[in-house]
């Protein structure tokens, strides 16, 4: 999150760790632009805040032509903003999944490219693989896997790489060892994203805007032992999207 109150904070980290691959978490819902709000009425409320409402948000990107022009100039700051801290550009997505919306997923491609954008996460969660993991699909998590092939559409016929899946969606904030182990012995064939929202302690601002998530959980399943043990025996190769496009052959 370019625009972020930590942002330099994290780059100076990143900078030290050459072997992290970084993206661009573009952010067009629930966050801080990057431009000014006089540059982006339609988007943002005086203090330069997305607002929450997803709907009504993908309503109005989808039929207004100012926003759209608006959207377009801010996706291109968040790329420029990051292209400005130096670091490579390993892939791309978007807060809230919000790049599943097709005006902001094919402006975020199309800008993209520009800045060297090579390989975009489409949240896409296999129902099947939740099932065998105890977790029963919803009506709302088939429909978006199902929505979540426009995006790979978008994505491929713009000559970008792809995931196959995507998990961490029905089980966000509560990624733990015991779902991890579980999702091993399940894991489909083929490049698969698992991400996390980790931390080394709660404050007030995370609490407040996510109230259940179990951060500490997660960085500890980050860094369990048994988990990278699980992984090397399922024969699970860990990568990066920026590896992947440089030897196809890694999965």
């Amino acid at each position: 999150m370019v625009a972020g109150a930590a942002v330099h904070d994290a780059v100076r980290r990143a900078r030290r760790l050459p072997g992290l691959r970084v993206g661009l978490h573009l952010v067009l819902v629930e966050g801080p632009a990057v431009l000014p709000p006089r540059d982006i009425p339609d988007l943002v409320d005086e203090r330069g805040l997305f607002a929450s409402e997803q709907a009504r948000l993908g309503v109005r990107y989808f039929f207004s032509p100012w926003a759209r022009r608006q959207i377009a100039a801010e996706i291109r700051a968040q790329f420029a903003a990051f292209a400005g801290f130096g670091l490579p550009l390993d892939h791309a997505n978007a807060h809230k999944h919000m790049h599943l919306h097709p005006t902001v997923g094919h402006l975020m491609l199309r800008i993209g490219r520009e800045f060297g954008l090579g390989a975009v996460r489409v949240p896409a969660e296999p129902p099947a693989v939740l099932a065998a993991c105890g977790t029963p699909p919803t009506p709302g998590s088939r429909a978006l896997y199902a929505w979540s092939g426009l995006l790979r559409r978008q994505a491929r016929a713009a000559g970008m790489l792809v995931n196959d899946a995507t998990f961490g969606l029905a089980w966000s904030g509560h990624m733990t060892e015991t779902r991890l182990l579980c999702l091993l012995a399940h894991l489909p064939a083929g490049l698969s994203e698992i991400y996390f929202h980790p931390a080394a302690r709660r404050d007030g601002r995370i609490a407040g805007l996510m109230p259940d998530y179990e951060h500490t959980a997660e960085l500890a399943t980050l860094t369990s032992p048994l988990l990278r043990q699980a992984m090397d025996r399922a024969g699970v190769r860990r990568t990066s999207y920026g590896e992947v496009q440089r030897k196809p052959e890694v999965t």
